[in-house]
């Protein structure tokens, strides 16, 4: 397989994002329900937050595993199954975009802000979201703090 041969597909994917960027700029230009102007900075707390989680939820959740596994091929292993990313074709770069932050960051990101500037009710999950995004970030502050606190207790108690 040539490398090239999958650039199709991404550009492709790129050109469907940006139309339907286009497309949402062209909507919440004339429809929207909050005004750019209006914005605090409450709102991008809330709308970055969201996107963070929303993010977090489809490349790394074990909840969300069963829809990036759609865009894998089954390999047949001794003793089991393997998951292995298509050589080519628009199942690889749906495989590429669910497993890369970045990548996927900007479509989640792109459906927040939409979704937030047009709809009075998206309040509701982006809040949720949000909220849920400085949940887990607690929890993985915790995580650390308590391993560091374990490692410290094993070297006090080796005598380092």
């Amino acid at each position: 397989m040539r490398i090239t041969d999958q650039y199709l597909w991404n550009i492709i994917f790129s050109l469907f994002f940006t139309v339907l960027v286009v497309l949402g700029i062209i909507i919440l230009d004339s429809e929207a329900y909050r005004e750019w102007a209006d914005l605090t900075l409450v709102d991008y707390f809330l709308m970055t937050f969201a996107s963070w989680r929303l993010i977090r939820l489809f490349v790394y959740d074990a909840v969300t595993k069963f829809l990036r596994e759609q865009f894998y091929d089954v390999e047949k292993v001794k003793g089991g199954t393997l998951l292995k990313k298509p050589e080519k074709g628009p199942r690889r770069t749906l495989a590429d975009l669910f497993s890369c932050p970045w990548c996927f960051g900007v479509w989640a990101t792109a459906l927040i802000v939409f979704l937030y500037m047009m709809y009075a009710w998206a309040i509701y999950p982006v809040a949720f979201l949000a909220v849920s995004a400085v949940a887990t970030y607690l929890q993985l502050l915790a995580n650390l703090t308590g391993h560091r606190a374990e490692q410290l207790k094993n070297q006090n108690e080796r005598g380092y």
